[in-house]
């Protein structure tokens, strides 16, 4: 019992909160406006320390990159791998949306004015090249200091981690310095958070005291369709790329070894911690070492599948929130890859999901003040979602090994013993 309270305390606190402040908000509607600033002083704070954080941890990650050469086969095996699965993912993902529709019944009216309005392209007569250039860049150093041009700050931390990682011993002391402030930033994150109980319930409160009790019902299908679609993946898709990697035997060999694997990852929350127990099970199945060791490890920081689906389900929910389409087939293409990037690329870096929360609102132009919306869905999807993106890295490991030792690589491993 100790240990599940170590593992999910903040994640309880912050339930409860939200639990407490939904309650108050449909009992005494508006009223709970008194309490609106309480919600902000969480908002500010997270605000504040939010282009320091995504500086730090960009840039020191990229920065103390020195040696990421050899692996060869392995390696390009696994990048095909991570990024093929987790597309399959977020098409996947995308289409249970679709289908499933977490939003229903919300008064729109209501959203934009407590929330405001979605700025949209900046000029619609601009040609998609010059949008471009303008999303990611600004024409003022000074501009990159502000939450409104995230994308330009992150290309500017992307530039300086590759800089300092290209200069080698010269520029120790730098990434040192990098390394540092990103320990210091998510060390006052971490303070920051102890709040989060207070601050998001008391905004929660105010949202449903302003739009109803329709959008305790929204998160709690969000929810429910998340967790739907966690059972589907885990037993319908890992268990087809397990029988792509080893046939009727890799199939049975997965659903041997996969239990304590999914227990730990339900149990800890975390990837992270689950990456031993991961390593043994991979083992197990037959994976060998020297693959298991490489994409284990590896898969743990940047392939999650289960934040892919997170990060549509966030920007589906904010589209459907501000009256925005998701249908057409341009939609689709902008939600599916904005997901996979908040899913593969956000999730390499320390405290990228906060990060991808901010990239997914300054990509489609939604006001920062719709932010924790969709902080919310990641507290309430955070155990289901660490259940795929632990579980899957142990089928992303057979499936590399049925392409650096080729077909029968399960048939022969039972033979030789």
């Amino acid at each position: 019992m100790k240990v599940f309270w170590k593992n999910y305390r903040s994640t309880l606190l912050i339930l409860v909160g939200l639990v407490l402040g939904g309650i108050a908000g449909a009992v005494w509607g508006t009223k709970v406006d008194v309490v609106k600033p309480l919600g902000n002083l969480f908002l500010n704070l997270m605000y504040m320390i939010l282009i320091p954080l995504v500086f730090f941890s960009i840039s020191s990650s990229i920065g103390s990159m020195t040696e990421v050469k050899r692996l060869g086969k392995i390696l390009s095996a696994t990048l095909g791998v991570f990024l093929g699965t987790a597309l399959v993912s977020a098409i996947l993902g995308y289409i249970c949306v679709l289908v499933f529709k977490p939003i229903q019944g919300i008064d729109m009216s209501s959203v934009k004015s407590m929330m405001g309005t979605v700025k949209g392209a900046s000029s619609s007569s601009s040609s998609p090249l010059a949008q471009i250039v303008a999303t990611f860049t600004v024409d003022d150093f000074s501009k990159v200091l502000s939450k409104s041009n995230m994308l330009s700050l992150i290309v500017v931390s992307v530039l300086v981690g590759i800089a300092a990682s290209a200069s080698g011993k010269a520029a120790e002391p730098f990434t040192k310095v990098l390394a540092a402030g990103n320990v210091v930033t998510m060390r006052i994150v971490k303070y920051i958070m102890y709040y989060a109980p207070i601050g998001l319930g008391c905004f929660f409160a105010t949202v449903i005291g302003n739009l109803g009790t329709e959008m305790v019902g929204s998160y709690l299908r969000t929810l429910v369709i998340y967790i739907g679609y966690t059972a589907f993946y885990f037993f319908i898709v890992m268990s087809c790329y397990a029988y792509i990697a080893g046939g009727r035997l890799g199939f049975r060999k997965l659903w041997q070894n996969i239990g304590i694997p999914a227990i730990t990852a339900i149990a800890t929350s975390s990837s992270a911690a689950s990456i031993p127990v991961n390593l043994e099970y991979t083992k197990k199945i037959g994976v060998t070492s020297d693959i298991a060791d490489t994409v284990i490890p590896l898969g743990a920081n940047v392939h999650k599948d289960g934040s892919v689906v997170g990060g549509i389900l966030k920007t589906t929910f904010l589209f459907v929130l501000f009256g925005k389409s998701i249908s057409t087939p341009k939609d689709a293409l902008l939600i599916i890859s904005v997901g996979f990037l908040v899913g593969v690329v956000m999730s390499a870096i320390p405290g990228g999901g906060f990060v991808a929360e901010t990239v997914i609102i300054t990509i489609f132009g939604f006001p920062m003040t719709a932010l924790p919306l969709i902080l919310i869905i990641s507290e309430i999807i955070d155990i289901p979602a660490t259940l795929l993106n632990s579980t899957s890295n142990v089928t992303s490991a057979m499936l590399i090994t049925r392409i650096v030792e080729g077909k029968g690589w399960l048939q022969r491993l039972v033979v030789s013993k």
